[in-house]
């Protein structure tokens, strides 16, 4: 995720956020090889940033891996940028250092989100090419009916584009509202919710349960944890291998 570049230096020690500042004016930093100007971002998991000619290095020498359960009305972002004192998914976990939010969900959406250390691994995780599959529990004002699932399973246009292919699971109608569970592997900005308005059916509430082979079982909102050593081997070897993309006469089809 791009930061602000004095940021990424204040957090490998190199000083102040305004001392960093003037090192950036002074144009003693570099971002791939081009002097950096003020107000630039960077992301650690795709940038080189150098300062005098030296590799900035965010890597940690513990890994960190975290499991939280965003709450309803929190960002997921490292700091509020518009300075309105909105709470970060970052101000929930009081673990020193830099950490990547991996799994965006927008601000009235709740559910899991990973934050790690590891940039690569962040990059990896969130990366189209490796296809992995998140789970959703969804409620939806009014009764959708089966010919409207349908649809959505098929994929819809957005922005000029078919969605891909869903998996709906779980259908419960009741007192005018109806829950399921959406099984995806596709991940454009606030889809579900576009998705659903679209069909006539708007999202109440949005819950991630699941990303890749990691779930938020019974972490309570607002709480996080460690992932144990059994769920960081199988996050890792979920990114070891990308997806195969689908045959060409299957892609033609969804088009």
């Amino acid at each position: 995720m791009a930061e602000r570049i004095q940021k990424l230096m204040a957090q490998t020690g190199l000083g102040s956020r305004r001392h960093n500042e003037a090192l950036i004016q002074e144009g003693r930093v570099k971002v791939n090889g081009r002097i950096a100007h003020l107000g630039q971002k960077a992301d650690p998991a795709t940038d080189r940033i150098e300062v005098d000619g030296k590799l900035l290095d965010l890597a940690k020498d513990n890994a960190i891996y975290i499991a939280l359960h965003k709450p309803k009305g929190v960002l997921t972002s490292l700091e509020d940028e518009l300075e309105e004192g909105r709470t970060t998914v970052r101000d929930l976990i009081d673990v020193p250092g830099h950490l990547y939010p991996v799994g965006r969900l927008d601000r009235q959406s709740e559910g899991l989100i990973l934050m790690i250390n590891d940039g690569d691994l962040a990059h990896k995780i969130t990366h189209p090419r490796y296809g992995h599959r998140k789970i959703y529990e969804v409620t939806l004002e009014g009764n959708i009916p089966p010919e409207a699932i349908a649809q959505w399973v098929q994929g819809v246009m957005l922005d000029d584009k078919r969605t891909a292919p869903v998996r709906i699971e779980n259908i419960r109608r009741q007192g005018g509202t109806t829950r399921l569970n959406i099984v995806m592997r596709e991940g454009r900005k606030r889809q579900i919710r576009r998705v659903a308005a679209q069909l006539g059916y708007p999202v109440q509430r949005l819950v991630r349960q699941q990303i890749g082979p990691l779930k938020l079982g019974d972490l309570e909102a607002g709480k996080w944890r460690h992932l144990t050593p059994d769920e960081v081997k199988r996050l890792k070897q979920s990114v070891n291998t990308p997806r195969p993309k689908p045959p060409s006469s299957l892609r033609r089809r969804r088009k």
